[in-house]
């Protein structure tokens, strides 16, 4: 398998990509190296760390710099929600924006854009509203629960 490509803005592999981190890190007392969990995820270890340096900036990571330094959760696994990590991630492209992208600039096409943009509010807010009910210690028990077999 090749290693995801690094991309300058963020954008909803991202998401994926902190999920796993995390749940990799929720196995973890110590700091884990951006190298160790790349390698892990099989993703270009650049990617990986612009993507940890996001959640480290909104406080779901601790760092620690050095030969022992890494990454480590900065709350229990179970204190951090989906949600968050979405959040955290600020991926700013509405979940629906190809909606509004098939509107032309002719009176209906905007009518048509106002009610796609009530739509995609709607979904993003029924999607985070979802997350937020899913942590990081859910997905992890879900993951441990598949690798033995318990579907």
């Amino acid at each position: 398998m090749q290693a995801e490509k690094c991309s300058t803005f963020p954008h909803h592999k991202w998401f994926g990509i902190a999920l796993q981190a995390l749940v990799v890190l929720a196995h973890k007392d110590q700091p884990c190296t951006s190298a160790e969990i790349a390698k892990r995820l099989q993703v270009e270890p650049t990617l990986l760390r612009r993507v940890m340096a996001e959640l480290a900036r909104e406080g779901l990571l601790e760092t620690k710099e050095g030969k022992d330094g890494g990454y480590k959760l900065s709350r229990s696994a179970g204190a951090i929600t989906l949600a968050d990590v979405y959040l955290a991630l600020q991926l700013g492209e509405p979940l629906c924006k190809g909606l509004e992208q098939t509107t032309g600039e002719h009176e209906f096409g905007q009518e048509m854009r106002q009610a796609f943009g009530e739509i995609s509010e709607g979904v993003k807010n029924s999607a985070l509203a979802m997350l937020g009910q899913g942590t990081i210690e859910q997905l992890t028990r879900r993951v441990c629960d598949l690798k033995k077999g318990n579907r």
